[in-house]
C-alpha cells in the first residue's frame, strides 16, 4: 500500500520475524537511516511497518535495511 501527497509518501511494508519492542526498534532504526525517510512505525503484532518518506523508496533499499536489522522483508501490504 502506498499513498502520495504533495510532499510525502506513506508506504506500508510487511516484515516477518518481529516479536517484541526490541524488534520494532531494530527495524525502525535501520529503515530510518535511509535517505528521505521521515518517520517509521513498526508493529510486531501485525508485522506491518509504516514508512513516511519524502519520495517513494526502492523496495531493494527497504529490503536491505530490514535484512541488516535481522528480519525478513515480505513486500508491500
Amino acid at each position: 500500500m502506498s499513498a502520495e501527497t504533495d510532499t510525502q509518501t506513506t508506504t506500508v511494508y510487511r516484515v516477518t520475524g518481529m516479536t517484541c519492542g526490541h524488534c520494532e526498534g531494530a527495524v525502525t532504526n535501520e529503515i530510518s537511516a535511509l535517505e528521505g525517510v521521515g518517520t517509521v512505525k513498526a508493529v510486531a503484532a501485525t508485522g506491518e511497518v509504516t514508512v513516511v518518506s519524502a519520495a517513494p523508496l526502492a523496495d531493494e533499499d527497504v529490503r536491505a535495511a530490514v535484512d541488516e536489522a535481522g528480519y525478513e522483508f515480505a513486500g508491500r501490504v
